[in-house]
């Protein structure tokens, strides 16, 4: 019989040395751990964590930040745990508690009241005092003699307060003695007193930390809520004459009376006169065509000048303090391109790339050409003066008064000079905020607001139906994305007319507005043309305006009856007057029996606050359907009737249980927007709405 061959170990030329193993002193053997050993516990799974700790966090000025691990250790000993955070302005921490879930899963949360970035980990440690006081409790019910663990907590109690000093250390002394009276006293070792005496002065030798300090960078609120209004101030004036700083005064009423936060002009530079784009962005203008004002500078000045036909530095300066007064922060286009006249083009020509012939490279995307736009090269041998400048455009409007800013096409530029260009700004200036325009790959806008942007433009204006809505909104809502992204939603930009606004007449426009207002804590029209329901495209399948206001002055007719006006600032007061609408959190969307009506709640925290909304997407067809409502989330008692006020129209309804009838006319009433009053029983034995 055959036998088996001998399949043989290969010899290691280096086998490893084991870490412990007993032998003679001097010998590989004796080696002794690297870490202590009787640090037994682990910290996994941080949260807010983006990427491992190489991005921030974000918050705004007042939240609180929630803060989750897992912490686990060998066997059944009982574990504390503690957040730790500090402003990066000090070297002090700062802590507060976490308490466990479920699945070892521990949360805690601190607040933050200062600008800038916070700086947060995670501390645990065996915590021998309750594992002894919940083996303690088993025993005392189960009649078991309990002297010796009285010993025990005793020895336990002095090493506290041995650590303690003071009135404290007195007090713990005076438990030991307690504890050593015998069974008797048994039940001080369980007052809450002593608990919290032991935890303050804890024993935390072998307490481990988390191996990573986080980040949490804090913005303005006005980064996570706000109401935006874009205009060309160049369409501010009367008759169809070039507007001035001194028009667009005329229109903060109008703005400021729809509710808005935030007035955001498109680039408000000299522009370019070498190939000019005219009307309807034909390759040649008009002697008396304004042109792109994305086409920034001529011999007039550039990316640090106004242009003269919209006023001086003075103008602006006044106009930024005027509409302050109106509630209206000013926020600028910053668009890092030139034309080819720009001063740049001549003074620092090493700052673009060239062609073979010598000539600068002008913007393409092909077929499409932009002649009338040179592209910078982030990629020059002369980048850091570059990108020196550029930093210097921001700081010279921050200094005229600006601490908005709507950035043009950041996709097209590094990932990395973002990120030191908003770092540089935001250390001098933390209230500034940015709004990131990409409407580009997922990954690659995550990546923007992950360097910092405060705000990011989304595919909102593209999710019509109720699947795709809620999909892409349960997207922006889990973890990390949520941590990082703040969403600002916009129906219309003066790049995007959307076949749904197109074709779908003013209650396209009106369940728009609504959507946005309401999904989004920040969100922006461009106006007038949305207010006043412009829906005509240059030409069919396209999403440019007929007559672009990009090329063109327009002459708006603002007082028009159709107007979305007076919805637009009903809707606005609604946001202002319910703190559920302030926040992107709390989010929940509900089952309606129809695929044309879309239902969802906003809710604060201590559900304080709830609001729900209902649209109808069908800007056609009256539609109708039954919202299903989760009344315990919503701390709404399914025993009793709950009074549903509809802030639009100020209807007042009681509903009673988790189903209640809806009917949405696009034509009268494509929304509603409802605010729950609970029914309770007042201490006089009657009924009433809180």
């Amino acid at each position: 019989m055959a036998r088996a061959p001998v399949r043989r170990r290969p010899t290691n030329p280096n086998p490893p040395t084991p870490a412990l193993r007993a032998g003679a002193p001097g010998t590989a053997g004796s080696e002794k751990p690297s870490a202590d050993g009787r640090k037994r516990v682990a910290i996994e799974s941080v949260s807010p964590d983006i990427d491992s700790g190489r991005f921030a966090a974000k918050r705004t000025l007042g939240e609180k930040v929630t803060v989750e691990a897992d912490v686990f250790a060998d066997g059944h000993d009982a574990l504390a745990c503690v957040v730790r955070y500090r402003h990066h302005s000090v070297s002090t921490w700062t802590e507060g508690p976490m308490v466990a879930l479920v699945n070892d899963r521990w949360r805690g949360e601190f607040p933050v009241a200062e600008l800038g970035r916070y700086l947060f980990t995670v501390e645990a440690w065996i915590d021998p005092f309750e594992t002894w006081s919940r083996q303690f409790a088993k025993r005392v019910e189960a009649g078991q003699d309990v002297t010796l663990e009285l010993e025990v907590a005793a020895k336990l109690v002095e090493a506290a307060a041995a650590r303690a000093g003071g009135p404290d250390a007195a007090k713990l002394l005076t438990y030991a003695a307690q504890l050593r009276k015998g069974r008797a006293s048994a039940t001080a070792a369980l007052g809450a007193d002593l608990a919290e005496l032991m935890d303050r002065h804890a024993d935390r030798s072998r307490s481990v930390t988390y191996e990573r300090e986080l980040e949490v960078i804090v913005e303005a609120e006005r980064a996570r809520y706000g109401a935006w209004y874009e205009m060309f101030p160049r369409s501010a004036g009367k008759d169809g004459k070039h507007g001035t700083f001194r028009d667009v005064e005329d229109w903060l009423p109008y703005i400021s009376g729809m509710g808005f936060d935030v007035l955001y002009f498109p680039p408000i530079h000299p522009i370019g006169r070498t190939h000019r784009k005219g009307a309807n962005n034909s390759v040649q203008a008009k002697p008396d065509e304004p042109g792109s004002p994305w086409a920034i500078g001529s011999e007039e000045g550039g990316h640090k000048s106004i242009h003269p036909r919209l006023g001086t530095l003075d103008d602006f300066r006044r106009l930024v303090r005027v509409a302050s007064e109106h509630g209206l922060s000013i926020a600028l286009d910053i668009a890092y391109q030139c034309s080819p006249d720009h001063p740049y083009t001549k003074e620092h020509p090493e700052w673009f790339r060239h062609r073979p012939d010598g000539s600068i490279q002008y913007a393409e995307n092909p077929p499409k050409k932009y002649e009338d736009i040179y592209p910078f090269d982030f990629e020059c041998e002369q980048w850091p003066a570059l990108w020196a400048e550029l930093l210097s455009i921001v700081v010279f409007w921050i200094d005229q008064g600006v601490r908005i800013f709507r950035v043009d096409n950041p996709h097209t530029k590094p990932f990395a000079f973002w990120e030191w260009m908003i770092g540089e700004v935001k250390r001098a200036h933390p209230d500034v905020i940015f709004l990131s325009e990409a409407f580009t790959r997922p990954k690659v806008m995550y990546r923007l607001a992950k360097a910092g942007f405060s705000e990011s433009y989304t595919y909102f204006a593209w999710r019509n139906t109720t699947w795709e809505l809620s999909q892409y909104f349960t997207e922006l809502r889990s973890a990390p994305i949520r941590d990082f992204l703040r969403p600002s939603l916009w129906p219309n930009t003066p790049d995007i007319l959307t076949e749904y606004l197109q074709t779908g007449g003013r209650p396209a426009f009106a369940a728009r507005l609504v959507l946005a207002a309401t999904l989004g804590a920040s969100y922006g029209i461009y106006g007038p043309a949305f207010e006043l329901c412009e829906s005509r495209a240059k030409e069919p399948g396209s999403e440019e305006y007929l007559d672009s206001e990009k090329y063109q002055i327009r002459n708006w007719q603002r007082n028009s009856p159709d107007s979305l006006r007076e919805l637009i600032a009903l809707v606005n007061k609604v946001r202002r007057e319910n703190p559920a609408l302030q926040s992107d959190s709390g989010l929940m969307f509900h089952p309606t029996e129809n695929e044309q009506i879309i239902a969802y709640t906003k809710s604060t925290d201590d559900l304080a606050d709830v609001v729900l909304t209902v649209v109808n997407v069908d800007p056609h067809h009256t539609q109708v359907g039954m919202v299903t409502l989760p009344l315990d989330a919503l701390g709404i008692d399914r025993e009793r009737s709950y009074q549903a006020h509809e802030l639009l129209s100020g209807a007042r309804y009681i509903w009673n249980g988790p189903r209640n009838y809806i009917e949405l006319n696009p034509f009268s009433t494509p929304a509603q927007i409802f605010r729950f009053r609970r029914r309770i029983r007042s201490e006089h034995d009657f009924e009433y709405f809180l």
